[in-house]
């Protein structure tokens, strides 16, 4: 924008501050608002307050999606062969060996 690259008030001189600040006061501001409206504004910033806990729930497919996979799979393989079949044939009519 008019000859400077990135944005337009980022490259001026004339300011005292930087786009990084100003992002940073307002994310601050926000925090503040936040912890405001939830009644934590008596704790302190380097607090960190835990709403929820993660829970390992276990790894693979449940017996529904390993049966939905089985069938997927099954699909994929007939199709490969079919169309492999399809494709010696044609060849074999064209007389071509393979």
């Amino acid at each position: 924008m008019l000859g400077f690259r990135g944005h337009f008030s980022s490259k001026s001189r004339r300011y005292s501050t930087t786009l990084g600040k100003l992002r940073q006061a307002r994310a601050d501001f926000r925090a503040a608002q936040e912890r405001e409206a939830l009644g934590l504004e008596d704790r302190e910033p380097s607090t960190v307050l835990v709403l929820a806990d993660w829970q390992y729930a276990g790894h693979g497919h449940t017996p529904g999606e390993s049966a939905l996979a089985a069938t997927i799979a099954r699909g994929l393989q007939l199709n490969r062969d079919t169309a492999r079949g399809a494709l010696h044939d044609q060849l074999t009519l064209e007389g071509v060996t393979a």
